[in-house]
């Protein structure tokens, strides 16, 4: 359906954004818009931004289409910059769920906002989706309201909320959204705006693939649906969680996924079959769509998530890994979809046409970055296959693995006139590229920059299988492929892997053998993860339920602060500032052979001097804390202003900003508060409370 969008040409660069302001709108000659944006990301109007994109395709398909980036939830008069929107409200929270932008592993308030103009935090309200559809309701009564994007897609049915430890509704009775589209929603969105511009309701976009609504207490579900069980049965009950989980995550493959409904209380929740996969044509025509690859011209700061993609090249969409606990699969799809070499070509030359455009192409890839056109050879057989992953606990023997075109594509780009440099920052699929000689002396030779990051994610193989993760083995082989070609090529590089604290299934002694391995290997990872639950993954029900969804078997879960802080330091053993809990992980796993001056020993007998100053400041710190609940006990936890006085009713997670009224004055910043306005502090249990 989007082929005809982008025409014969294959690249072309937008002269200015889509608007927004009522200003732009008119200098374009509109005297109103038919949808208008709402997004919590700052507007960079490039195709690796979500609003960008799907406005861009609307506004290919003849709509007019007006963005409000980062508005001041407070008050519903942001809302009201365009006017009445003809057609709808798109509302998002933006490209990350808020609650992961905002708040770290261990609940504090991050330091920055990627997606904000200079990193600045507190630009958007916790839960965002929940307080944009708010507005939109307050600024315009009548005016369908459609949320999508990465946290309404993962909260669209009852699902675990990690920041306030309990299981929450769909979004889409907390936010009253008419509708809730899933997934990569190009074709979804323009069939809506078609539908609604030809006097069609929003009841009659129910039968829409990739869409999620719900019913009013009298209508009764559709016949066809898969029953799943019901929120307040998810709420009492983990393993009803967990069967809950097997069954949403049974029907994901689009081509025999059954639509789904869960009953809350007297109202069902409708979630039809994902989206089918579009084709390269429709690849071709969305990426050939002018943009001016630029933030809006209104912005005054570096947005830091801009400066890292600006020069990136996205060649394809999707990824068949299924790891546990990743949304890509769950996003994106597990059917890869590729766009053509001439499409990525025309795109790579035109980039060197920028004056901006310094020679290197900073990342060719996608959210994985070697399996570009890969797929089954069985077409019938894909049609009835259910595997949650094409690669794990084995590479499918009908999954085409085939390097050839992803060499020829990465060799045609790198020897474009204007090109100096053309590196691979996407996350490589280690045992999909061992199979590829020539992929591996073709990357190692041209497209690293001194380090590759990579993501084994662990060593231990109870850990890995949870995680549908290859064997330990996979990384230790491929890391010796890539010394040996860096060898030939005379050149000196390094890996860099990334691994995973705290995941399901990881104890103690799991962390211990994994530090045990870095200690042996030379690695000391200056960045290590924190396994986050973020709402909808597999892993995620294994954090809750301590259970494995699909065989219902106990998995153990480091869920307290303490044992998550032991397990991140045996990650980096060798700091000094970490000297004690590496010390007390040993201790408590009756490890204290690795306690001295031995090969394996991780570390020495005594604390060295930057352990005991480091743990001199932290009870100064403690010391200095007087009590006060609006001040932070540690400077480790940033705080963001907030606009007046706390409500008067008590403050829970996912409650909206309070309503302002006409009359009402609002107070200055004031500081010491969190990102939700009647939030009285930035502690996890006060906001609980």
């Amino acid at each position: 359906m989007l082929e005809a969008l982008g025409g014969r040409k294959l690249y072309r660069r937008a002269d200015k954004p889509l608007p927004m302001s009522a200003e732009e709108a008119r200098a374009r000659g509109w005297d109103e818009v038919d949808i208008v944006f709402v997004t919590g990301d700052a507007y960079i109007d490039h195709p690796s931004f979500a609003m960008a994109l799907l406005g861009r395709v609307l506004e290919a398909a003849g709509f007019r289409v007006g963005v409000i980036s980062q508005p001041d939830w407070r008050n519903a008069e942001a809302w009201k910059r365009f006017g009445r929107p003809r057609l709808f409200f798109a509302i998002s929270a933006g490209n990350m769920d808020s609650m992961i932008n905002h708040y770290t592993a261990n609940r504090k308030v991050r330091n920055s906002d990627a997606y904000s103009p200079g990193g600045r935090i507190g630009l958007r309200p916790d839960r965002a989706t929940l307080a944009y559809c708010q507005r939109a309701r307050e600024a315009y009564r009548g005016v369908p309201v459609i949320a999508g994007g990465v946290e309404a897609s993962l909260r669209r049915l009852a699902h675990y909320d990690y920041w306030s430890d309990t299981v929450k509704r769909s979004i889409l009775l907390d936010s009253k959204a008419d509708l809730v589209g899933f997934g990569m929603g190009e074709e979804s969105i323009v069939e809506i705006a078609r539908r609604l511009k030809d006097g069609a309701t929003v009841k009659d976009l129910r039968d829409l693939r990739g869409i999620a609504y719900a019913m009013g207490a009298s209508e009764q579900p559709p016949a066809d649906a898969l029953e799943i069980p019901a929120y307040e049965e998810v709420v009492k009950d983990k393993v009803a969680f967990a069967e809950a989980t097997k069954r949403i995550h049974n029907e994901t493959n689009p081509y025999n996924a059954k639509r789904l409904i869960q009953r809350h209380d007297r109202q069902w929740v409708v979630c039809n079959a994902p989206c089918l996969p579009i084709s390269q044509g429709s690849m071709d025509a969305i990426h050939a769509l002018p943009f001016t690859r630029r933030p809006h011209p209104s912005y005054n700061e570096p947005i830091p998530a801009f400066e890292m993609i600006k020069d990136s090249v996205s060649i394809m969409r999707g990824c068949f890994g299924g790891c546990t606990f990743c949304s890509i699969t769950t996003h994106q799809g597990r059917i890869i979809q590729s766009r053509s070499p001439e499409s990525v070509l025309a795109e790579v030359k035109g980039m060197t046409t920028d004056p901006q455009f310094k020679g290197v192409i900073s990342d060719i890839g996608g959210p994985t970055a070697n399996m570009y056109q890969m797929k089954c050879s069985r077409p019938e057989v894909e049609a009835k296959c259910r595997r949650q992953s094409c690669v794990h606990p084995t590479i499918c023997k009908l999954l085409g693995t085939d390097h050839g075109p992803l060499v020829q594509l990465m060799k045609d780009s790198r020897e474009t006139k204007g090109v100096r440099k053309v590196l691979v920052a996407s996350g490589i699929r280690m045992d999909l590229a061992r199979r590829s000689p020539e992929y591996m002396r073709d990357l190692v030779q041209h497209h690293v920059g001194g380090h590759l990051k990579v993501a084994p994610e662990h060593t231990d193989p109870g850990v890995l299988n949870l995680m549908r993760k290859p064997s330990g083995d996979d990384f230790t082989q491929f890391a010796g492929v890539f010394e040996r070609e860096s060898e030939k090529a005379g050149k000196t590089q390094y890996i860099i892997p990334y691994f995973i604290a705290s995941h399901p299934g990881s104890d103690l002694n799991a962390m211990i053998d994994l530090a045990v391995f870095l200690k042996r290997n030379g690695y000391k990872p200056d960045q290590v993860q924190d396994f986050i639950p973020a709402p909808f993954d597999v892993a995620t029900a294994m954090y809750h339920t301590g259970l494995d969804p699909f065989t219902k078997k106990p998995v153990h879960i480091a869920k307290h602060l303490r044992d998550r802080k032991l397990q991140r330091a045996l990650l980096q053993f060798f700091k000094p500032e970490n000297y004690f809990e590496v010390r007390k992980a040993l201790e408590q796993a009756k490890r204290q052979d690795l306690i001295g001056f031995g090969c394996d020993a991780l570390i020495p007998p005594h604390p060295p001097r930057e352990a005991l100053d480091r743990r001199r400041q932290q009870a100064n710190a403690a010391v200095r804390d007087d009590g006060d609940e609006d001040r932070p006990a540690s400077g480790d936890i940033h705080v963001v202003p907030r606009v007046g006085k706390p409500s008067q009713q008590a403050s829970r997670p996912g409650s909206h900003p309070p309503k302002s009224k006409g009359s009402r004055k609002q107070s200055r910043f004031k500081p010491g508060q969190g990102y939700r306005p009647e939030r009285r502090s930035t502690k996890k249990g006060d906001a609980d409370r």
